[in-house]
């Protein structure tokens, strides 16, 4: 009897191109794209392998699955259903595949915070030539120091890049203990609190938890110092807007830098759009070339290894979601 990996749906046009890549690379797979629901209740309960999205129904009729490829590297909320949690299938995800992009647009986005362009920014449109920064509206990254909250891939490649800059970088983690390149110091998660109030910049690359999850509120904005700035490339449901646009507007914040937001899209009556200490980029900073191949790669490599009994790549903790 074939063993066989079932492709999702929904199905796009690379679906096909993808299923003949796994199949070549695991030979061993009998690879099956299911192109509905239909399909997909068809084929599942002889499925030991899959890629894409469950749900409960889904997943009741999978009695041999043990490994799901999810299609993203931090699944949306929901896709950790409490059957899935309790069921015995080894999830994986493609975290890694957006280091480089990722950590690029956190850094740009804290370099154009500490030279205040998203306020010349604001001046281009009316062609106003306003020079009117002192010195000291100046974050200077030599005499700063920086903390990076998550330092998995994308964290740990922002640490280095900051550190080129001379930020003295700082790090939170519930998992990384030893520093990477570039960090001074790694701390773990309950440490959050007391590191605050000593940093000049906060750059957050959390998945979407239910500890992360709100993490970023008043009370923690009320323990950054008021010059410190906020970039978020991490989720959007680890900040609280309300909550930062109040400490905006009150300049209890130097600023903010966010890709992702609580609410996406952000709606464009939302204050924060008009809010002159922000710096708001459409949750883009995973844009960039390669994507498609690095995930084909490991959804390629993963299946190689399911096929010879080796230990798969990127395996989630179901219960904590990354």
């Amino acid at each position: 009897m074939s063993r066989q990996l079932v492709m999702l749906p929904p199905v796009d046009g690379l679906t096909e191109a993808w299923a003949a890549a796994v199949a070549k690379a695991a030979p061993g797979l009998d690879v099956v794209i299911a192109p509905d629901r239909a399909a997909a209740l068809k084929y599942l309960p002889q499925a030991v392998a899959a890629y894409g999205t469950l749900d409960p129904e889904l997943l009741a009729c999978a009695d041999a699955l043990q490994w799901l490829q999810a299609p993203q590297a931090a699944p949306p909320t929901g896709y950790f259903f409490p059957e899935l949690v309790a069921h015995p299938v080894q999830v994986t995800n493609f975290r890694g595949i957006y280091n480089d992009h990722v950590a690029i647009h956190a850094v740009a986005m804290l370099l154009a915070m500490v030279r205040n362009l998203h306020t010349y920014m604001r001046q281009q449109p009316s062609g106003d030539w306003s020079r009117h920064l002192a010195d000291s509206d100046i974050l200077h990254l030599p005499e700063s120091t920086v903390l990076v909250v998550g330092v998995g891939g994308i964290g740990a490649e922002i640490g280095r890049q900051l550190h080129v800059f001379g930020a003295r970088v700082l790090g939170v983690d519930p998992r990384c203990t030893v520093c990477p390149e570039g960090f001074v110091g790694m701390h773990p998660s309950e440490a959050l609190d007391s590191l605050l109030p000593d940093v000049d910049a906060v750059v957050l690359t959390l998945p979407h938890t239910p500890e992360s999850e709100g993490l970023i509120d008043a009370r923690r904005l009320a323990l950054m110092r008021p010059h410190a700035l906020l970039v978020n490339i991490g989720r959007g449901a680890t900040v609280k807007l309300d909550a930062l646009l109040a400490a905006l507007q009150h300049k209890r914040l130097g600023g903010a830098a966010l890709d992702v937001f609580e609410i996406e899209p952000l709606p464009p009556a939302h204050p924060l759009w008009r809010e002159p200490r922000a710096l708001l980029t459409p949750h883009v900073a995973v844009v960039g070339p390669y994507i498609p191949q690095r995930r084909l790669e490991v959804l390629c490599d993963n299946a190689r290894r399911f096929e010879a009994g080796l230990p798969l790549r990127n395996v989630v903790d179901k219960a904590l979601w990354y």
